[in-house]
């Protein structure tokens, strides 16, 4: 269905601050693994040998960007996986992906991304970090606009997924996407493609969450398209639903790409 013949009702959420999880998420399944605490400002998720844990976003988006504070299992995480993505429902899903793939203490993590549009993935790239992500919280975060899906560590590009639906590259931007998160054992594949198995003796293994920010277009049917849409007369960069990658942005990314960049679809033939 063409973007101009959906029907949705978009407002911009304000301010960082603003961000609740009790307000903004509901836990949906863990049996008590997952906890939101300090008044709705942190949220945890852990795994067990029984089981993990996840929590899910209480509205829809279509469009807008997405923050999230994140510091991810310490240790020794091999096996697990804190999957943190953006997805619709149904065989033709759009879904948009952060995976933290779980290593052996002092190892890095390698953050996996993917984009999947009316169903069809395998566009992954994966990187190393450029610090160790279980030491504090660090900012990832979602650009998503109908010319661009832009993955940002720290505010700084890792990824830009353009639109290249002239091409025939189905690019999610018809489908409002929830918010989930989830953290689950993987020793089949996660780690060294599954060589490396979770060692039990190290749960209850622990990811932390905070600082959410949604700028973003909330879908609800019966009422009228996005406003931000009414902004693109606006200036490149003024706001996320015409911004790009500048020079200096393009710049950083490319030095990301070529120093912590392990996987690349683009390149494997």
């Amino acid at each position: 269905m063409a973007f101009s013949l959906l029907l949705l009702v978009c407002s911009l959420m304000a301010g960082a601050s603003a961000g609740n999880f009790h307000q903004d998420f509901q836990i949906t399944w863990g049996e008590g693994r997952a906890q939101i605490l300090e008044n709705g400002q942190l949220l945890t998720l852990s795994l067990d040998k029984a089981s993990g844990s996840g929590f899910q976003s209480k509205n829809e988006y279509l469009f807008g960007k997405i923050d999230m504070q994140l510091k991810l299992v310490p240790g020794n995480s091999a096996g697990t996986v804190t999957a943190y993505y953006l997805s619709s429902q149904g065989p033709t899903h759009d879904e948009i992906d952060f995976e933290f793939l779980g290593n052996l203490s002092g190892d890095p993590y390698t953050l996996h991304t993917n984009v999947f549009g009316l169903g069809k993935g395998n566009r992954e790239m994966q990187f190393h970090l450029w610090f160790d992500p279980t030491n504090d919280f660090h900012t990832y975060s979602i650009l998503w606009n109908p010319k661009h899906i832009i993955f940002m560590v720290d505010d700084v590009p890792i990824r830009d997924f353009k639109n290249m639906e002239s091409r025939g590259v189905a690019f999610p931007r018809n489908q409002p996407m929830r918010i989930y998160s989830s953290l689950w054992n993987a020793d089949d594949w996660a780690t060294q493609g599954g060589r490396v198995k979770t060692d039990w003796t190290n749960a209850p293994f622990t990811a932390s969450y905070r600082n959410f920010h949604a700028d973003a277009c909330i879908w609800s049917s019966g009422a009228s398209n996005c406003p931000a849409k009414k902004s693109s007369t606006a200036s490149t960069n003024s706001d996320w639903w015409n911004q790009e990658l500048d020079s200096t942005s393009q710049e950083r990314m490319r030095w990301v790409q070529k120093n912590y960049m392990i996987y690349d679809y683009c390149t494997d033939l």
